[in-house]
């Protein structure tokens, strides 16, 4: 039995969020919230919130216990990039690219 949850069109750049990700990845529930709260990235906050979604979602849908639960995947894929325009010198015009990810998080019984 697996539960997941994901998180789509998320405003941090995807490599960004795979630092973060990495860290958590097979580790015990409890483990991955303190790993997660005591990490100085911005995306450990939509990391945090994505797993505790995953969580609930095992113990409301499937009856898991929280307590036996662990990270089994977690992975982030690339979403929409936003385009946008920044003027420079000369009449030029450089392009700036505002990435967007989708964090998915899979938790397991052991």
């Amino acid at each position: 039995m697996e539960a997941r949850a994901v998180a789509k069109y998320i405003r941090i750049a995807p490599r960004k969020v795979r630092i973060v990700i990495d860290l958590i990845r097979g580790k015990n529930v409890g483990e991955a919230f303190a790993i997660l709260k005591h990490t100085p990235k911005v995306a450990s906050e939509v990391v945090a919130k994505v797993l505790k979604s995953a969580v609930a979602n095992a113990e409301h849908n499937f009856d898991m216990n929280a307590d036996n639960l662990y990270v089994a995947e977690a992975y982030v894929d690339q979403g929409p990039t936003l385009k946008r325009i920044h003027p420079r010198s000369r009449g030029q015009a450089f392009k700036i690219l505002k990435r967007t990810s989708h964090v998915t998080v899979v938790v397991k019984e052991r």
